[in-house]
C-alpha cells in the first residue's frame, strides 16, 4: 500500500475559505479594488506567443532588484510568498532540525517546515500579541536552522521592533531567518537595508504582489537574500515557476506606484475608522500595521461571521489560532468598501444584541 512520508501525514490542515465566496471579500486580506487598471490593460494585450512560450524570469528579477535597491543575484521571483517559504525550507532544513515560529502566525511556515521532517517549535506571542523576543532567543540551540517571522504579523497585525529582529538574526548565523514583509506597504518599515549592506548572510526578506498590488490571482512573490544563499534556493526552484502573465504585468505594476500609494492611504484611513467603530461597541482590537484588524468579538464570533455574510460581507473567524479565541479578522479595503463593511457591522451587532458603550 502506497504511503506518504510520515512528516506529510502529520501535517496540519490548511483550509482557507475558497468555496462559496460570494460578496465583499474581507476574509483573505486581498486588495478590494483589484489590480491597477494599467496591469489589467497589459493583461488584455497578451498575445498567443506570450502565453504559448516559456517566459524568462531573470530579466524581471533584475527589474525587481533595481526597485528594491539590491543586486539582481539577491532576488528570486517565486509563485507567491508560499513558494518562497517552501524553497527556504527545502534548501536549509533536514529531518531533525528545528524551525522556530512565534504563534499565532501564517500557517504555511509550519506546513512547509514540518513537511521536511524538521521539528517545529512554537513560541507563544506575549501579552496583547507583542513579539516575544527574549522567549524566542531562549529557544535557539544547535539544531535551530530556520526562524520565520511575519512582520507585520498575520493574523494580529502586530509589528516587531527592528532591533529585536536584527538581534535574532545575529544570534543564529547558522540558521536562515525569514522576515516575511507581505504587508510592508501598509507598515512602511523594512529590513531590506541590511541586505543592501551585506551585514547578515543568513537574513532573507519576502515580499508579495498579492496585497497592496492587488495581484493575488497571478501568484507573484519575491525572496531576497545573500547572493550565495539565493543561488542555493534557486537550485530547488523550477526555472519556470512564475507564469508568463505575472511576469508580463510586473513592470507595469511597479511603474504604477501612484495606484499602490492611493490604495494604501485608503486602507490606513479605513483601518482607523474600523478601530474606532469597534470601540463604540465595546469590542477590543489590536493596533494593526497591516490591511486588516483582528477584533475580539467573544462568544458571538461565529454568529457575527454569519451575520456579516448574510449582509454580503465575508470576514475570517480566527478562533482556532493560538491565543485568538473569539477573534475575527476583518480585512480593510478602499473607503467605499470600508463604509459598506461598517454599515453591515453595525447592523450585525444590533441584531446580536450588542450594545454601544456610553460615551462622555
Amino acid at each position: 500500500m502506497l504511503k506518504a512520508r510520515e512528516s506529510v501525514r502529520n501535517l496540519p490542515a490548511y483550509d482557507p475559505p475558497l468555496v462559496g465566496r460570494e460578496g465583499l471579500r474581507l476574509d483573505l486580506n486581498e486588495n478590494t479594488s483589484g489590480c491597477s487598471p494599467r496591469v489589467l490593460a497589459r493583461l488584455r494585450e497578451l498575445t498567443v506567443n506570450d502565453i504559448g512560450y516559456y517566459r524568462e524570469r531573470e530579466p524581471m528579477e533584475a527589474l525587481v532588484g533595481k526597485h528594491l535597491g539590491i543586486d539582481s543575484d539577491r532576488v528570486l521571483l517565486t509563485n507567491g510568498v508560499d513558494e518562497a517559504i517552501h524553497l527556504l525550507c527545502e534548501t536549509f532544513l533536514e529531518p531533525g532540525d528545528e524551525a522556530l515560529l512565534v504563534v499565532p502566525t501564517f500557517v504555511m511556515y509550519e506546513i512547509s517546515a514540518a513537511a521536511t521532517g524538521a521539528r517545529v517549535v512554537k513560541i507563544p506571542a506575549g501579552k496583547d500579541f507583542c513579539f516575544p523576543a527574549s522567549e524566542l532567543v531562549a529557544q535557539i540551540n544547535s539544531r535551530t536552522r530556520l526562524i520565520a517571522i511575519a512582520n507585520p504579523n498575520n493574523p494580529t497585525g502586530i509589528a516587531a521592533d527592528t532591533y529585536d529582529l536584527l538581534e535574532i538574526v545575529r544570534r543564529v548565523p547558522d540558521a536562515a531567518v525569514l522576515i516575511d514583509e507581505a504587508y510592508f506597504e501598509f507598515y512602511g518599515k523594512t529590513l531590506l537595508g541590511n541586505l543592501r549592506e551585506g551585514k547578515f548572510p543568513n537574513l532573507f526578506v519576502a515580499r508579495t504582489f498579492s496585497k497592496a498590488y492587488g495581484m493575488a490571482g497571478l501568484r507573484l512573490g519575491v525572496l531576497a537574500g545573500n547572493a550565495e544563499n539565493i543561488a542555493l534556493a534557486r537550485r530547488v526552484a523550477s526555472p519556470f515557476n512564475v507564469n508568463a502573465a505575472a511576469l508580463a504585468c510586473l513592470p507595469v505594476a511597479l511603474a504604477d506606484s501612484e495606484y499602490v500609494h492611493q490604495y494604501v492611504s485608503q486602507v490606513r484611513q479605513g483601518r482607523e475608522e474600523l478601530r474606532q467603530e469597534l470601540g463604540r461597541w465595546g469590542i477590543s482590537c489590536w493596533p494593526s500595521q497591516a490591511n486588516f484588524v483582528l477584533a475580539k468579538i467573544g462568544p458571538l464570533h461565529a454568529a457575527f461571521v454569519k451575520g456579516m455574510e448574510a449582509r454580503g460581507i465575508l470576514v475570517r473567524d480566527r478562533s482556532r489560532d493560538h491565543g485568538c479565541e473569539g477573534c475575527v479578522r476583518i480585512s480593510v479595503g478602499k473607503l467605499e468598501h470600508a463604509a459598506q463593511m461598517l454599515a453591515a457591522l453595525r447592523e450585525t451587532f444590533a441584531e446580536l444584541g450588542v450594545k454601544q458603550v456610553a460615551t462622555k
